[in-house]
């Protein structure tokens, strides 16, 4: 590989970012492993800068923030920033229908690159470029608001009621563009309520949304 350099990091053994670029769809030798360390490197790092930048944030709090921090999409938007997708090496199928430009595999191309630094630098050098690279992010998400799930189960607790039940009712599409469907019930409220995403997380907290404006509706007739 010519250029060894990414991500601000230039590697001692260009063959471990040789395999971090690597899709499965691209071949055996792929970056599925690799997804799997950089996931618990990236959670442990940016929870470890959120923990020391907001001394006065709750479990809680720091939980939605890393949250917020540590997903598809945002994952996705620093791989895109540190243009990794025109790096990758994918599969005629994932290349014909514009995988480089997917947020899963950016996401979890970007958290391999962190394993495959981890593994080529050692734990110091990976953990200063994590928390180089969120840093920002990090100042900046001190007031992230919370989630629909997160707000449902709270006006429910405040009412002493029941918590949601969250049901998978279907799924339709490609492997790669695949669509859950999702109920949310509040059996005490009669509430039902649907919602699709890209994700079974995505797809329920589209259901908890419309729930909780029909919990909260429900409960103001209620007095």
């Amino acid at each position: 590989m010519a250029n060894s350099t990414i991500l601000g990091h230039r590697f001692v053994d260009p063959q471990l970012l040789e395999r971090a670029l690597t899709h499965r769809s691209a071949g055996h030798a792929n970056n599925e492993r690799m997804e799997f360390l950089g996931d618990a490197l990236v959670n442990l790092f940016v929870a470890e800068l959120v923990y020391e930048r907001h001394p006065r944030a709750d479990e809680g709090e720091m939980t939605r923030l890393r949250a917020a921090l540590v997903n598809g999409a945002a994952l996705a938007e620093i791989a895109r920033a540190e243009e990794i997708g025109e790096r990758l090496h994918l599969g005629p199928g994932e290349l014909k229908s514009g995988g480089f430009r997917r947020d899963s595999i950016l996401a979890d191309a970007f958290e391999a690159l962190v394993a495959a630094i981890y593994a080529d630098a050692g734990w110091a050098v990976c953990r200063d470029l994590v928390r180089r690279l969120f840093a920002e992010r990090v100042a900046a998400g001190a007031h992230t608001p919370k989630d629909a799930k997160t707000r449902l189960q709270e006006l429910l607790q405040a009412h002493n009621l029941p918590l949601p039940a969250y049901d998978l009712v279907g799924s339709s599409g490609e492997d790669h563009a695949r669509i859950f469907d999702v109920t949310c019930r509040i059996t005490d409220l009669s509430v039902c309520t649907d919602g699709s995403g890209s994700s079974r997380r995505a797809a329920e907290q589209a259901a908890a949304e419309r729930a909780l404006a029909a919990a909260q509706k429900a409960l103001d007739n209620e007095q």
